[in-house]
């Protein structure tokens, strides 16, 4: 009686046991965000359990079913699916495999269990399924940020170059050509600054969207920073040559952007294009050619496209060095003062030099002014290097002027960067009472550039140079577009007429017209003459018999160094 008393406790307790770990797993179940399908081999049953009506709307009750999973993904993931969920077939115990539900945003996290018995026969199958959409969202967020630019969906830039590799790397095995084309919105930044960033990203955002009308298989696009994007094309042909890409950029160029604020934008681009093999042999130096030459279309004018050439690249390198060299330079003394004279026609008398800087680089090699200036104007060493020029210039006509006491003028050139110096006034006055010279001896000469930034700034510094005694001369002028309109409200003394009309004013009539009618107009107005450039007799007979006051060029003098001043001097005291 005892013992089946125990027999019965016993079973009473496995059986409470039982319960218990059936109810912990359907609690498991019930709780898991995961839908299960258990297969049992030897009784062929198949169940689903746990959270199945949240994954799918059908019910499974047999194997041959599982082809509804097949219509549930997106077709790429359909043959990877059917191997997983049998994987019995290939011998395997698991496996698992991320597929994409269709027309759902959901990813699916699908894996599948084969149970063996001791003798290797097939005894249970579980698949599990599980929504990994938030983990695998994340990783497509950071895929994106990897490869895409935020701002405008296009490729970022380093994603392009490693694109671009491939385009390369392809070109060279089929040999055929890749083409970059390095694009710059014109004129963006003064864009930015007007309308507001949130308007600037608007602009790069539109003009990204008209470029991504390009893309195909063979021609990539990117955003690389700001207004700078980059086109590489692989076997450019047909619709795809560069031609053809830049007639269709054009064409949607045409209208103006329209934008949220109701803004209407209009743009140009400059585009810089390079080819493989001729300009590069890698991504990086095709993508840096493109810029090269894309800065050259720019410096030509705003809306163009330049093609690559060897000389564009060699110029570039070359000012890149003298850019390195002018810095150097400062510090080194490397800069002497020339000076070209300048005569009164009517008697060839000297009336004044004009000061002018040369540069020795440390190889001795002479670079001309209109290489480096312009470098140095960029670099900003324009500053230090026009203030050495003008205390130079100054210290050398002092000695001259206590040695001869000669009535000579000394003209200086000053860059628009100079004049914008808040200190610049204040700098000419310390130089001229450090070397006792008069402001009365001194000419700045100013061209039209000067003036485009800032006219009533710069006008008003004239104004009180020239209320000091300085006298100021317009030089270069007729090449500008609104030199007339100038002469009404400029302070200036002295106009320089430009040596591209005396270049042709013996053989063209229509440049003796202008060149009369300047020299007349100056006159009433009261201002001095000097021709520039003047080189032969001729020019020489011609502009004295019309009336120009001076003359500076090759036929008289060519630019001398201070020594050799002296001696022209010396020579008309005599």
């Amino acid at each position: 009686m005892d013992d089946l008393k125990s027999q019965i406790e016993l079973l009473y307790e496995e059986n409470r046991k039982l319960m218990q770990d059936a109810k912990m797993l359907r609690l498991i179940c019930e709780t898991s965000t995961s839908a299960f399908i258990y297969y049992s081999y030897e009784e062929k049953k198949i169940r689903t359990i746990a959270n199945w009506d949240y994954f799918f709307d059908f019910k499974l009750t047999d194997m041959r079913q599982f082809t509804k999973f097949y219509d549930w993904v997106e077709e790429k993931y359909r043959a990877p699916l059917k191997e997983v969920l049998f994987l019995e077939k290939r011998g395997m115990k698991t496996m698992t495999i991320d597929v994409k539900v269709k027309d759902s945003r959901m990813w699916v996290e699908v894996e599948t269990n084969i149970i063996y018995d001791d003798e290797g026969r097939l005894s249970d199958k579980i698949v599990r399924f599980k929504d990994v959409t938030k983990f695998n969202s994340q990783n497509d967020e950071l895929t994106y940020m990897a490869y895409y630019d935020l701002l405008t969906g296009l490729y970022n830039r380093n994603y392009f170059v490693r694109l671009l590799g491939e385009f390369v790397r392809r070109g060279k095995e089929e040999h055929k050509p890749v083409s970059v084309m390095f694009i710059d919105l014109d004129d963006f930044r003064k864009m930015n600054d007007g309308f507001g960033i949130i308007i600037g990203d608007e602009i790069v955002q539109m003009f990204g969207q008209l470029l991504s009308d390009f893309a195909s298989d063979d021609v990539i696009v990117s955003h690389f920073n700001g207004d700078i994007y980059c086109i590489g094309i692989y076997d450019p042909c047909g619709d795809r040559s560069v031609d053809a890409i830049y007639r269709k950029l054009l064409e949607g160029l045409k209208n103006p952007f329209k934008l949220s604020g109701g803004q209407e934008i209009s743009l140009t681009v400059s585009v810089g294009v390079a080819e493989y093999p001729e300009a590069a042999s890698n991504s990086l130096e095709l993508i840096n050619c493109a810029e090269i030459v894309m800065f050259k279309a720019k410096s030509t004018g705003k809306g163009k496209i330049q093609n690559f050439d060897g000389s564009i690249l060699e110029d570039f390198l070359q000012n890149v060095t003298i850019d390195n060299k002018l810095k150097e330079a400062i510090f080194e003394d490397n800069f002497m003062m020339y000076f070209q004279p300048q005569f009164r026609a009517a008697d060839r008398k000297l009336r004044g030099v004009e000061a002018l800087i040369r540069w020795k680089d440390d190889n001795g090699k002479a670079i001309r002014p209109d290489i480096f200036i312009p470098i140095a104007e960029k670099n900003g060493t324009i500053v230090p290097i026009g203030t050495w020029v003008m205390e130079e210039s100054i210290r050398i006509y002092a000695e001259w002027k206590k040695k001869y006491h000669y009535p000579l003028l000394i003209s200086l050139n000053v860059s628009a960067i100079q004049y914008k110096q808040p200190d610049f006034i204040d700098q000419v006055i310390q130089i001229l009472d450090t070397y006792e010279v008069s402001p009365k001896e001194i000419e700045l000469e100013i061209t039209e550039s000067i003036l485009i930034d800032d006219f009533k700034d710069i006008t008003e510094k004239l104004v009180i140079l020239r209320n000091l005694g300085i006298r100021i001369s317009l030089d270069d002028f007729g090449t500008g577009y609104s030199s007339l309109s100038y002469l009404k409200g400029l302070p200036i003394d002295t106009l320089k007429i430009d040596k591209s009309f005396i270049d042709t004013l013996i053989t063209d009539e229509n440049t003796r017209i202008i060149t009369e009618s300047i020299i007349f107009m100056v006159k009433k107005l009261g201002f001095e003459t000097i021709a520039e450039g003047v080189e032969t007799k001729a020019q020489f007979d011609y502009l004295t018999e019309i009336g120009c006051d001076n003359i500076q060029g090759y036929y008289l003098s060519k630019p001398l160094p201070p020594e050799e001043i002296e001696i022209l001097i010396e020579k008309t005291l005599a």
